[in-house]
């Protein structure tokens, strides 16, 4: 059945910066049902970031809902929310955030680790990932020792490495060059689509976005219809 996965009601979010206050996000609905794939377009600025973080319970919103598979983030506690961070939901960074002192396959296992996979059974995995992500060659490199495009392929295989029902990418060809990124791309739909996960990216790029069967346009914090 192909119900909702994630849906947000009502998002407001409102940082406090000192004496001011900036408002990112003014009032966002999303439903995402499950197998979507969702491009989350718009400029810099325009609270893409912002929105993921909250559909991934990263941060809380400052007024409405987010419910991943019927459950109200703002109902679990700080553990159940670190738990679901780690099974329920893959994150893809633009930035990567790979731990320097950890080699690729360390950095794929350490989701599973957490989650206290048997590490036997978190290596295997780890190393089928970074084979399918063209880094069987590469399982002992530390990032410095890697492209932007392979600590990428690293991040794609950490993000899977749970089996996660959702996948949150924020600009994740952001920092690659045009035909790595189109490499990127191409790796991260077939992944989803042999896992059967849902797909949630945000992009500036037009081009990126018309790949989407289902497009959403963010301007100034709000879903343009």
């Amino acid at each position: 059945m192909n119900e909702p996965l994630l849906t947000a009601k009502g998002i407001h979010k409102t940082y406090v910066l000192g004496q001011r206050s900036l408002e990112v996000l003014r009032g966002v609905d999303v439903e995402i049902r499950r197998g979507d794939f969702l491009a989350l377009r718009g400029a810099s600025g325009a609270g893409k970031s912002t929105l993921l973080h909250l559909l991934g319970g990263l941060d809380s919103p400052t007024e409405g809902g987010v419910w991943l598979a019927g459950r109200n983030l703002a109902t679990l506690s700080r553990l159940e929310l670190a738990r679901l961070r780690n099974k329920d939901v893959g994150f893809i960074f633009q930035a990567y955030y790979l731990l320097p002192e950890l080699d690729a396959l360390e950095n794929v296992c350490l989701p599973a680790r957490m989650a206290r996979t048997a590490p036997a059974e978190a290596e295997a995995r780890g190393r089928e990932l970074l084979a399918r992500v063209g880094l069987k060659d590469r399982l002992e490199h530390k990032p410095y020792e890697l492209s932007g495009g392979e600590q990428q392929r690293v991040a794609i295989a950490r993000a899977l490495i749970n089996e996660p029902d959702l996948i949150l990418a924020d600009e994740p060809t952001g920092n690659l060059d045009s035909h790595t990124g189109d490499e990127i791309l191409e790796l991260l739909y077939a992944l989803r689509t042999e896992r059967q996960a849902t797909l949630v990216m945000a992009t500036h790029d037009a081009k990126v976005a018309a790949r989407a069967p289902k497009v959403v346009e963010l301007v100034d914090g709000q879903i343009q219809h």
